[in-house]
């Protein structure tokens, strides 16, 4: 064994070890049946640590790069993915906070702070209608005397809705005479405005509680403003922290969900007899086939977040190229979940279709992967020009 595949284990022991993961699965289920926060799950990692992944060693953490903290993700969401998903969110943002600090910026420095005085972030960011996500919002900043503003509007799946303390946030100011401007900053949840929407009922991801969250003149405090940058497209560092760092990690999540799927499917070939052939389904070459197909799709999904992050972690330059490869590993590994849920289905015959399975609700939560940015109509126009414009 590597060093480095040393030190991936000794991680897993330490975070997530095989027993915490059997807790975690058993709770899934109920989670998604109740619909309901994973909130014992959630204790389980704050008091492991779980939390302060990011948190340089200086500060107080374990100090753990991006391919660690991903490695991790994979592996919490065979077991839970509601609960990786949700999780994700806090460490999204500490990612970005970590990301920063090691490109000598130290404007998110208070983040690994809090974090490591175990405040929870959420990622406030998703507006409906909003397609230009980070670089533009619908949410409005209205400037203040002191420098802070006041956030009106609403942000839409903010995970983490029943334990968040700190949301990453943006809007826009059109006070200028010339273009708006957004600003991002972080608030507390202590603030006055701030409500949470009573709903949140979706097919899969049901434990993350991503609800809706209502803000109504909001105080972002000047010293929580972390940039004003202008309104569209930009090439400023923390936009592309946020999107290495959400792309890479959700990608995580899903190829830990296709992994597990591809054990279930293998286990319910193994399980089933068949009168036909007078073997398990396991030996029959149809059944095989389907398995070995999502198996190969899934086999590049691993190797291209071991790639990127570890290049991530070590501040390879790539370029305007970087946007492509994250929303690549992203696409990448929805796809792949779901294609492997597929197959599983596939092989697990009626018996899969009733709700109570794992099964069932691995295919929903895979779904879920199709509403996180970047989608394939984002991607393709940038990999076209890529390709074909000067």
């Amino acid at each position: 064994m590597s060093d480095r595949e040393a030190r991936h284990a000794e991680l897993a022991e330490r975070y997530l070890p095989q027993e915490r993961l059997e807790r975690f699965r058993v709770r899934a289920d109920e989670y998604d049946r109740e619909n309901r926060f994973f909130a014992e799950d959630f204790e389980e990692l704050r008091d492991a640590g779980y939390l302060r992944l990011f948190v340089p060693e200086e500060l107080g953490g374990p100090g753990l790069s991006l391919n660690e903290v991903s490695r991790l993700q994979q592996r919490l969401a065979t077991a839970a993915p509601a609960t990786a998903l949700g999780i994700n969110m806090h460490l999204v943002c500490t990612g970005v906070a970590r990301a920063l600090f090691e490109r000598d910026d130290r404007s998110l420095q208070f983040v690994l702070e809090d974090a490591a005085a175990d405040e929870v972030y959420a990622f406030g960011i998703s507006e409906a209608g909003n397609d230009w996500v980070l670089y533009s919002s619908n949410t409005e900043a209205a400037p203040q005397p002191d420098g802070g503003y006041l956030l009106t509007g609403t942000k839409i799946f903010t995970s983490l809705s029943p334990v968040w303390t700190r949301l990453i946030t943006h809007g826009k100011d059109v006070s200028g005479a010339e273009d708006a401007t957004i600003v991002y900053g972080v608030v507390d949840r202590s603030e006055d405005g701030i409500s949470v929407s009573s709903h949140w009922d979706p097919m899969g991801m049901r434990a993350t509680q991503s609800r809706s969250t209502k803000l109504d003149a909001v105080p972002l405090r000047a010293d929580r403003v972390v940039r004003r940058l202008p309104d569209g497209l930009n090439p400023d560092s923390l936009p592309f922290a946020i999107n290495a760092n959400f792309q890479l990690l959700i990608a995580s999540v899903y190829a830990g969900l296709a992994a597990r799927a591809l054990e279930v499917g293998a286990a319910a070939l193994r399980g089933k007899s068949s009168a036909k052939a007078e073997s398990s389904f396991a030996e029959i070459p149809e059944f095989r086939v389907r398995l070995a197909d999502a198996a190969m799709q899934l086999e590049a999904v691993p190797a291209q977040l071991e790639t990127y992050t570890r290049e991530f972690d070590e501040l390879v330059d790539h370029g305007r190229a970087w946007p492509r490869k994250f929303v690549s590993a992203k696409l990448n590994a929805t796809e792949a979940a779901r294609s492997s849920v597929e197959a599983a289905y596939r092989c697990a015959g009626g018996r899969g279709f009733d709700n109570g399975t794992e099964l069932n609700r691995l295919y929903r939560d895979a779904l879920a992967g199709m509403f996180h940015p970047s989608s394939w109509d984002v991607a393709r126009p940038m990999f076209a020009a890529a390709l074909l414009d000067d």
